[in-house]
């Protein structure tokens, strides 16, 4: 408890920097991080890292579905860095996008349009111009947007208040424009094979101290947050050939499998089509807290949503996961411009 009410103070101090124009890196000094993330990126070129470009899985999702019904068809828009764009797979449907639109089709039984703006090496100040094309004149608005940003800003040293305000501005254009919003926060760095000790350990804290903050700033500007960081982290590091990818960076198919796991409930309960009760169930460790504190315990457990209560509260909740259809072949013709 004691780390989280610290995690959750931090967290707090960037997410107002953010709101008032400030920046800073948070726990560490600016020339410890700066020698560590270095070394990071080395690791990262040491494992390889992948140049390939990620497939495309722009298309509609569940087309059967449009034969039963005349409701238009639901929009999902995906934004974000290299795991947005599921940089890592050669199958269009091993995306977490594609599995994700085939898991909402199957879910709402109507046919999904999805379109991915992502960025391989995005960082959060490439979300402005993200937003910008997904709102693009002569676009339909998403009914609902993904966001996944966050290792690159940790990598390459972009101060979190900075990288929180990028965020929170994107959330915020998003719903505007009438667009619910999900953000899958920061993974865990320190999974990243070979990170040793202490590198590990300075990945992961900045990792979720980030993630945290990304929490805070989300749910203030109208969103939804989802935990990948330690949901995935313990994975990679008990299966590490199964979850990444051949360039032991990004996620294999498995991975982002997992991930889109974690991130269907949510993205299905903020279109109001999760068949469980919003309740909290606190045997289950959800619960109503203060929006810091519940943006640090989800930094600290993958898989757990975080989603606005009244002001200055957040409901933290453990959703059950449910198997993923396969993504089916999509026709990018089929998608309204």
């Amino acid at each position: 408890m004691p780390m989280t009410m610290s995690r959750a103070r931090v967290a707090r101090r960037i997410a107002t920097a953010a709101a008032f124009g400030g920046g800073g890196v948070g726990l560490l000094g600016v020339a410890t991080v700066g020698v560590l993330l270095t070394e990071v990126r080395l690791a990262r070129r040491t494992v390889g890292g992948s140049s390939d470009i990620p497939p495309c899985a722009d298309g509609r999702y569940g087309a059967a579905f449009g034969h039963r019904t005349d409701r238009p068809p639901l929009r999902l828009g995906f934004l974000g860095d290299s795991t947005a764009a599921g940089q890592g797979v050669h199958r269009a449907s091993q995306t977490p996008g594609a599995l994700l639109a085939s898991g909402l089709a199957a879910l709402s039984e109507l046919p999904v349009d999805f379109r991915n703006v992502a960025l391989p090496g995005a960082q959060s100040d490439d979300l402005e111009r993200q937003v910008e094309l997904m709102l693009a004149a002569g676009t339909e608005v998403p009914d609902v947007c993904v966001i996944m940003i966050g290792a690159n800003d940790v990598t390459h040293r972009m101060p979190p208040a900075q990288s929180v305000r990028h965020l929170s501005e994107a959330v915020r254009r998003l719903r505007a424009a009438g667009c619910e919003v999900v953000v899958g926060t920061c993974p865990d760095l320190g999974s990243v094979e070979p990170v040793y000790q202490p590198l590990r350990w300075v990945a992961r804290r900045l990792s979720r101290q980030l993630a945290a903050a990304q929490t805070i700033g989300v749910i203030e500007s109208g969103g939804r947050t989802v935990s990948l960081g330690d949901l995935l982290g313990p994975e990679f590091e008990a299966r590490p050939r199964e979850l990444f990818g051949p360039d032991n960076y990004h996620p294999s198919a498995e991975g982002y499998a997992t991930a889109a796991m974690a991130v269907l409930p949510t993205l299905c309960a903020s279109l109001g089509l999760w068949p469980e009760e919003e309740r909290p169930e606190p045997a289950r460790g959800e619960g109503i807290l203060p929006v810091e504190q519940a943006a640090a315990e989800a930094a600290s457990e993958g898989g757990t949503e975080v989603t606005a209560s009244r002001a200055p509260w957040a409901l933290l909740k453990h959703r059950r996961r449910r198997q993923l259809p396969a993504a089916e072949t999509t026709d990018p013709s089929s998608v309204t411009p």
